[in-house]
């Protein structure tokens, strides 16, 4: 078929790799402007445009695809399909009606749950076991077209929003191109979504990653999870930021008196963890980075600051 690939971050180019390794004809990308990174801030163009210049592919970088120039552009490209993976960018009615075939969206969820712009984290924080990810028609609301394929996978128990992402996408990137013939062919009618299960995330910011001790030590774990690489989990001691990066429910019981966000020493599995109190069990800590300083294991933050032990963090 000849596509149109709209995707913008790493996790998008295993789409765009499969789309092409399956002969078809990408005639466009367009991905998101190069933005500013580092700290110089230079501007640095996302990785679905280095992959595609560097598979001889024009790409395009507009603003906003609601200015009239811009679907204009589009419809000269004439594709038979649109194919979206984490663009960043809503597509407006004009738009979505250029294909024939559609617009067909990568969804890293099984719609109707977590629609919206956060479901791996969101499906990450409510401890599911099982998730997936849903090749969907685009329509002018978000997330709400009709289904044409859906890939579950069970969720590992340490795995990271950052590393279930990558899986996801690549393995909606198999099950596009497993979709695409029967859909160009007209063997697939798609199935409407029950809004009745549907839920929505909300876009994650970096207030979110503040670590709440009354709260269940399995609802901290999630988040350790949920918002690793970004925007990170954090709590404050002596002023400082303390960035807890890794950390696990712990098996031992918390001692008797001791308060949520007390940091303690307990005997786990034969080996001393360093621990907070929870409102419900302990919450291992594995890695830590105080503000101003390079991450480190947690033993080896103790020795530099022995009074950590006892401390009594905010929640």
């Amino acid at each position: 078929m000849r596509i149109v690939f709209m995707g913008t971050p790493q996790w998008a180019v295993p789409v765009l790799a499969a789309l092409l390794a399956a002969d078809h004809e990408v005639a466009r990308v367009y991905t998101r402007p190069d933005s500013p990174s580092g700290r110089g801030q230079r501007l640095t163009p996302p990785p679905v445009k280095r992959a595609a210049l560097a598979r001889g592919i024009t790409v395009l970088q507009p603003e906003s695809l609601r200015r009239r120039s811009a679907v204009e552009e589009l419809r000269a490209v004439a594709p038979e399909v649109i194919v979206v993976a984490a663009y960043g960018r809503i597509l407006p009615p004009e738009a979505l009606a250029i294909p024939p075939k559609g617009v067909l969206n990568v969804h890293p969820s099984l719609l109707p749950k977590y629609r919206g712009p956060s479901p791996v984290a969101t499906a990450i924080l409510d401890g599911v076991a099982t998730t997936g990810v849903t090749i969907m028609l685009l329509d002018a609301d978000m997330d709400t077209g009709p289904i044409l394929a859906q890939g579950e996978t069970v969720v590992q128990p340490d795995e990271t929003v950052g590393a279930l992402t990558e899986r996801l996408f690549r393995l909606g990137a198999d099950l596009l191109v497993e979709t695409l013939p029967a859909w160009a062919e007209g063997r697939l009618t798609p199935r409407p979504q029950d809004n009745a299960q549907a839920t929505v995330t909300k876009l994650v910011e970096k207030e979110d990653g503040q670590l709440d001790f009354t709260q269940p030590a399995a609802r901290l774990a999630w988040m350790l999870r949920a918002y690793d690489p970004w925007p990170g989990c954090f709590t404050h001691w002596e002023g400082k930021v303390l960035k807890v990066l890794r950390g696990t429910v712990a098996e031992a019981p918390a001692p008797a008196g001791a308060a949520a966000g007390q940091v303690v020493r307990v005997l786990e599995g034969g080996h001393e963890a360093v621990c907070v109190v929870t409102g419900d069990g302990l919450l291992s800590l594995h890695d830590v980075q105080l503000e101003g300083k390079r991450s480190q294991p947690v033993a080896e933050f103790l020795r530099g600051y022995p009074r950590f032990a006892g401390a009594s963090l905010p929640s």
